[in-house]
Formats: C-alpha cells, structure tokens, sequence
C-alpha cells in the first residue's frame, strides 16, 4: 500500500499579528451607492447576490447616494447623529469609572455605535430586540434614562435589576430590550421563539436579534435559522461582524468560507451585508428588513461590516493579539465622523456646532452619573437589599427559599 503522510488540522490565523503593519487593500469595498436596492418583496433566490456586497450609502466626500439613501429626514440624521456621539461619551465615562473601581466590568461600542443607533430608529413601539452587550445604542435612540443604565452598571439600590445581572447585561421591556444573556447565541433561538408567538397570536410586534461573529458557530445559530426559513418568522437575525470575537479573529467562526450574510442562503433566508460605519446604510437596510418583516415575508439576515475599536472588554488587552495601528487604518472609517461630514455637506452642521454639541451631551452625561453614583456605585453608597436575590423567580416562593431568606435575616 502507498504510504500517507500522517493527518493534520489547519487552524486559521489572522494575517496581522502585534509589530505587523495591517493592511486591508485585499478587502473589496464598492463604491457608494452602487449596490442595488431590491423590491421589498423580492425572493430569496433573485438577490444571492447581496450577501456578497456591501451595501454602501456614504461616498468618501459625505454625499448620500444610490438607491438605498434618502430613509431618513435631515433632522433624523442629526439626531442620529447625537445618539452616536451620546454613546460614545457614555462608553468613555464608564470605562474611567470601571477603572477607577466603581464598576467591575463594562464593553465598549467604540467604532460600531452606528449599528445599534441606527437600527432602532427603524423599529415600533413594542417589537423587540434580542441584542448581545454590545447593542446599548438601542436603548439609547430609544430613550431610555442614561441614569437607569448607569445605576445597573453601578449596581445600586436604584438598579432596576436589583444587582443580579453582569453590568451593561440591560433590561427593559419597555424599550424592546430583552434581557441580554450572557451565554452567547442562545439570543438567536429566543428571538425567532418570540416572533413566533407573536405571530400566532395574531399581534403585528417583530423581534430582532444580534449576534457576534464569533457566536455564528454556535448551534443556536443554526437551529435559529432551520427555525425562522422554516416557519417565515417575522424576525430580522443581525450578526455584527466586528472583526474579532474576545481574542480570536473571525476567520475561526467562518473557517475561510465566504461572508457570514452567505450562510443565510442555505436556508433560503434573503441576506444583506452592509457598511456597519455608514448610519445611513445601516437603517436603510433594517427599514427593507423589517418591512419584509411586517408584511409576512419572512426573516433576512444582514451582516454588518465594522470594526472593534477598542477591546473585548474592561478587562481585555488587544494589543496583545492584533497591531495597535488595525483600527486607526480600518477602510471604513469612523461612523460619527461620516455622519458628521455628512450634515457639513449638506449645509446642516459644522465643527464649531459638532464642538458644542460634543460639551453639552458630556455635561449631561456627567450629571447623569453623579447622580447615579449619588446612590452608590460597587463599593460605596446604597446597594439592593440581599432579600432581592429570591425575589422574581418563583410565582409563589417555595418554602426551602423562604427558609433561605428567613437564615440571612429577610
């Protein structure tokens, strides 16, 4: 018998590592505006071709062009643009306060805030999100009090959570915020259970749901997909492609195959893949979604293509896995400054005005945190009552917890 060489694994490396200098010439960008915009209706099979693409709104000079600009009103666009700069101030607030020892944990959304902002804007009141950590732009766009989050991140006695969730693990039915699940992916599977049942009832509320790229190679993933084709879920499946999952980069969660949007097709799923930097291009794809949603089309799958700025976490260093210049010559650029050049052109903004927007959006964060810290924060002030612990779980509390709560004194 002919000998074999003995059997190997390829496991996938990034192509830039520390002390490399990045390069992403190789990733191909289309032109703004040169992706087309198909017919709401428009089957699964006639439109392969956007999985493949990025739909694009914003050229380099700020202009909005193609089919798929003109979704939002001039005052929708500057309003967006204060949710970006509201949560990008509020990330930049948190983390000095995490490391000043007043919070133990708290994720960033630098260089992705205009996925969440913009996104939200295209849902109704009572359709609801499934979102991973990273998604706080949606409580943002939708109102919700900054000092709420801020007291959940601090977990003091006016967290609405009663300290019995992972700070920035948010919750807010009100504001279509499920609570988020620290087991990754399991979001995917709720989702497409909810819209479901909302559908079986007859109700007109969709649900959305958020997912990493990394967390794509979890089953969940893939039960929620045999699911939601299967039975037309009115659900709208996001999975933020941000290049990198806590350490590992997203070539371990797609092992070199084609776009994480392509995987939507084997389930006959119509998928988009759009520029995660380009606020405009973002609601403008969850718009077509969401429609499709609403009118008993089914789901869609829509990759968004960005960048994570910053680390994993509070308590990650990615200088250690990538090159510290990555993010900096990222190709898509920055989703606050886009947007700004965005009104500048359009005669609607200017520097000076992006300044003073800047200063009075910090001022009111800042009041918004002493007052959240005037309450307590991780280890002063006032803190939940620890009778909270048993409470919520149980529609009538069982008797071994109503000892428990007895022998601590509650």
């Amino acid at each position: 018998m002919t000998e074999t060489p003995p059997l190997s694994l390829k496991v996938p490396q990034p192509e830039f590592r520390p002390g490399d200098t990045p390069d992403f010439s190789g990733i191909e960008i289309p032109a703004a505006g040169s992706v087309r915009r198909p017919d709401v209706d428009e089957p699964a099979d006639g439109m392969r071709d956007l999985a493949f693409t990025i739909i694009r709104v914003l050229d380099d000079q700020g202009n909005a062009v193609g089919d798929w600009a003109d979704s939002l009103s001039d005052d929708e666009i500057a309003r967006g643009l204060r949710d970006m700069m509201t949560l990008r101030i509020y990330d930049s607030r948190m983390m000095t306060a995490q490391r000043q020892g007043k919070t133990s944990f708290y994720m960033q959304h630098l260089g992705e805030e205009a996925i969440s902002c913009a996104f939200q804007r295209a849902l109704h009141k009572g359709d609801m999100n499934f979102p991973t950590y990273r998604q706080a732009g949606l409580l943002i766009a939708s109102g919700y009090p900054l000092e709420t989050m801020m007291c959940q991140i601090f977990s003091n006695e006016a967290d609405p959570l009663h300290g019995r969730q992972l700070p920035v693990m948010y919750s807010s039915k009100d504001h279509g915020f499920f609570t988020i699940s620290g087991n990754l992916a399991t979001q995917y599977i709720q989702a497409v259970g909810w819209s479901m049942a909302s559908a079986i009832k007859g109700d007109t509320k969709i649900a959305v749901s958020w997912i990493g790229d990394g967390s794509t190679s979890e089953s969940d993933f893939h039960a929620a997909l045999v699911f939601a084709s299967t039975y037309t879920a009115p659900v709208v499946l996001n999975v933020v492609n941000n290049q990198w999952a806590i350490s590992t980069f997203q070539g371990l969660a797609r092992g070199g195959s084609h776009t994480f949007a392509a995987r939507g097709h084997g389930f006959g799923i119509p998928s988009l893949r759009v520029d995660g930097n380009d606020y405009l291009a973002v609601h403008a794809a969850a718009k077509w979604a969401t429609e499709r949603a609403r009118r008993n089309l089914g789901p869609t799958l829509i990759e968004h293509v960005t960048y994570r700025a910053g680390g994993h976490s509070s308590s990650d260093d990615p200088s250690a896995y990538r090159p510290k210049s990555e993010s900096e010559i990222w190709p898509l650029g920055d989703p606050i400054d886009r947007l700004k050049t965005h009104l500048i052109v359009k005669g609607l903004w200017s520097e000076d005005r992006h300044k003073q927007a800047s200063a009075e959006i910090t001022d009111m964060v800042i009041e918004c945190q002493k007052r959240a810290e005037s309450i307590g924060t991780l280890n002063s002030g006032h803190v939940p009552s620890p009778r909270d612990m048993f409470e919520d779980v149980y529609a009538e509390m069982p008797p071994h917890l109503v000892r428990q709560r007895h022998d601590v004194g509650y």
